[in-house]
């Protein structure tokens, strides 16, 4: 059999997901006659398909309905396609309240039954077995093409109907779904892997951060651990900043609703605004952005080509709404700081501008230990501001800022905002998974509403470029990303605990004090561990906190003035204090993964 290539077989998993969908909704309402079913699309992984049923589901109903989906797969029925009329449909599905919204969709607004518009609507069912379900396809020809040793329920969970939090609660069944055994062992250990490095269980188990119902959701406590974390994360960045000609700026949490009108958030982006605060009887809000701020400081006063390229740069907190439903640890917030920063430039100084921030973003993010890189680069779309020929410019620079840094990248035609292209950088950590950090976006927009202009070196005003650019995205999502790559084991120069001195015997615990005490002053991250605890227990605790160095100090070591170091990876050492200390710092210098 000849091998199939990515896009064959992509799509033959696709057909096969999308089978297994429907069989999944016919073994679940034959379990629940009286059952509602919403949607069941294929994902990336696997498929889902969302339910209204009479009451949640246990582990064991997904044991039997995995169970009699099996014994679909094994009857062989065709997957029948037919296309039907709006009145047959209406008949047809009489009893499904959540399809009939969906015909009305089609028919009325030209969408498919996942809210895409088509070209041309068209109700199509398919059938299976006794299950016919609306839908557009397409299926495998039959059930038996479907490996039954190759898919696996596996959670269910919550979703509102449409994602709209006014609409009904489904519950949703999660599965996945691969060509062979194999593969499917294989995606089932990387979600243990996946599972392991939570960063909301090792957030709680290393004491990093919490989020509090009390509190609201999507607001971020971060602890000593975590706040230890940010600080070197930001005191690295900002001392990175300086060198690279940044100036930093602070700017207010509140701004009148002028600010918001002329910048038009209110006008494109009021749905992620919070509710407007009377002050003296005008209308302020929480700001979901800076760079209206940052503006607002270049126009203090008449600016000159002279002072161009200016660079302001500030660790900005912004406020955003997100429906409870998407929060997720820090992966989801609606309070985040971003390192955010604004330049603004002549046009002549913009593709060297645009170099400079990317390899500065690509020096950031390798810092942190991220090797792999993507880009995609969006460009004008239908409906846009600015002259074509800026816009060209501006994506041509782009496009050859990605080239001289070697960035695999793809063209997102059409893709920009409607107020200039952009660049997202994506990285991939440990898992191979894909993240969206840093991105470069310019504005031809902020400019013209705020009337910017600097006096050119022909004694004329003329519009500066803006450009808009985060590196690590926001502090929150990227702490998560860290903690996920490195699964809590951070490197040296991060970990909030760099150095654990275990005792042996009580008797030991005035020399580990002093030893402590020393490499305090080597500015190196101690504690000591002066319990009464066996020193296997006290190993086996620093391990769990995922200390990078335990040095265990006892009678010998003490007397020949050498210390026996472990390492997180299991190794052994025995060095001098001196020299432990001389290569620690190097380590850190280094920024070594351990």
């Amino acid at each position: 059999m000849a091998k199939m290539n990515e896009k064959e077989r992509e799509e033959k998993l696709y057909r096969i997901r999308h089978s297994l969908a429907h069989i999944m909704a016919e073994a679940v309402l034959e379990m629940f006659p009286e059952g509602k079913v919403a949607i069941g699309p294929p994902i990336d992984t696997g498929f889902y398909y969302d339910f209204d049923l009479p009451r949640p589901l246990t582990p064991e109903d997904l044991e039997k309905i995995e169970k009699r989906m099996r014994q679909i797969i094994a009857g062989r029925y065709k997957f029948e396609r037919r296309e039907i009329s709006e009145e047959d449909a209406k008949e047809l599905f009489k009893d499904q309240p959540y399809k009939l919204e969906l015909i009305h969709d089609i028919i009325e607004r030209g969408t498919d039954e996942y809210g895409e518009v088509t070209e041309k609507p068209v109700l199509s069912t398919y059938q299976q077995d006794t299950f016919v379900d609306l839908c557009r396809g397409p299926h495998v020809e039959h059930t038996g093409q479907i490996p039954a040793d190759a898919f696996k329920l596996l959670t269910t969970a919550g979703a509102y109907w449409r994602g709209d939090e006014h609409r009904p609660m489904l519950q949703r069944i999660y599965g996945t779904a691969w060509l062979n055994k194999k593969e499917l062992k294989a995606h089932l250990q990387w979600l243990e892997d996946v599972k392991k490095r939570d960063h909301r269980r090792l957030g709680k188990e290393l004491d990093l951060f919490s989020t509090n119902q009390q509190l609201g959701g999507g607001l971020v406590l971060w602890h000593p651990n975590g706040g230890h974390i940010r600080k070197v994360m930001e005191d690295f960045c900002r001392e990175e900043h300086d060198k690279a000609g940044y100036e930093f700026v602070y700017t207010p949490h509140i701004g009148r609703a002028w600010l918001w009108e002329t910048s038009g958030h209110l006008d494109f982006y009021k749905e992620n605004m919070y509710t407007p605060i009377d002050i003296d009887g005008q209308d302020y809000y929480i700001k979901p952005m800076n760079c209206p701020f940052h503006i607002l400081i270049y126009k203090s006063r008449r600016r000159s080509y002279r002072e161009l390229p200016m660079r302001y740069a500030e660790w900005g907190t912004v406020y955003r709404y997100e429906r409870g439903g998407v929060l997720h640890g820090l992966m989801r917030v609606r309070g985040f700081t971003q390192d955010d920063a604004h330049i603004f430039c002549r046009p002549d100084q913009m593709p060297d501008e645009i170099d400079k921030v990317l390899q500065f973003s690509l020096f950031i993010l390798r810092s942190f230990g991220f090797q792999e890189f993507e880009a995609y680069l969006s460009t004008r779309p239908e409906k846009a501001v600015g002259e074509e020929s800026k816009w060209r410019d501006a994506e041509a620079a782009l496009e050859a800022a990605l080239r001289r840094a070697k960035v695999p990248y793809k063209i997102d035609e059409g893709g920009g905002a409607f107020y200039g292209p952009k660049i997202d950088l994506k990285i991939k950590d440990a898992l191979k998974r894909s993240w969206q950090l840093s991105t470069i976006q310019f504005d031809f927009n902020l400019p013209e509403r705020f009337d910017m202009s600097y006096i050119g070196e022909d004694g004329q005003e003329h519009r500066p470029y803006m450009i808009h650019r985060a590196l690590l995205g926001s502090m929150e999502r990227f702490f998560g990303v860290l903690i996920e790559h490195y699964g809590g084991a951070f490197p040296v120069w991060l970990a909030p605990q760099q150095v654990k001195v275990i005792p042996i015997a009580d008797r030991h615990n005035d020399a580990a004090w002093a030893l402590a005490s020393k490499l305090k002053e080597a500015r190196l991250r101690v504690e000591v561990d002066d319990r009464s605890d066996r020193m296997n227990a006290k190993i086996r605790d620093a391990q769990m906190q995922k200390v990078p160095y335990m040095v265990v100090l006892g009678d010998k070591e003490i007397e020949s003035d050498t210390l026996s170091v472990r390492l997180r990876d299991g190794s052994q050492k025995k060095l001098s204090t001196d020299a432990f200390i001389a290569y620690v710092q190097d380590v850190i210098a280094n920024k070594a993964l351990l």
